[in-house]
């Protein structure tokens, strides 16, 4: 599995970003420009998946899961070490 640090995300220009929270938790903020699409909705909704992206959570945990999860059906997704949580520690713009 490929992993950034929030630093590398944030240095990042046209890759997509789709965050496997729950839609509660991407309502409380979000990187900008994230796309929700819940890890519990993940395998129902692959077509919506673009072949290469970066994959966010709270923490790391969920999105590796997810990236690790959908690399054997030929998609390119890279965790984000440290998730949502690194994000706003760091001090970067949050969308809500």
């Amino acid at each position: 599995m490929q992993e950034i640090t929030v630093a590398d995300l944030k240095a990042r220009e046209n890759t997509p970003l789709i965050d496997v929270r729950e839609e509660w938790e991407f309502a409380q903020g979000r990187v900008p420009g994230a796309v929700n699409i819940p890890l519990s909705q993940l395998g129902a909704r692959l077509a919506e998946l673009p072949h290469e992206f970066d994959v966010i959570c709270k923490l790391g945990g969920r999105s590796a899961q997810a990236a690790t999860a959908l690399e054997p059906h030929g998609y390119d997704a890279t965790n984000v070490s440290g998730g949502t949580d690194a994000w706003i520690e760091a001090g970067y713009e949050v969308e809500r």
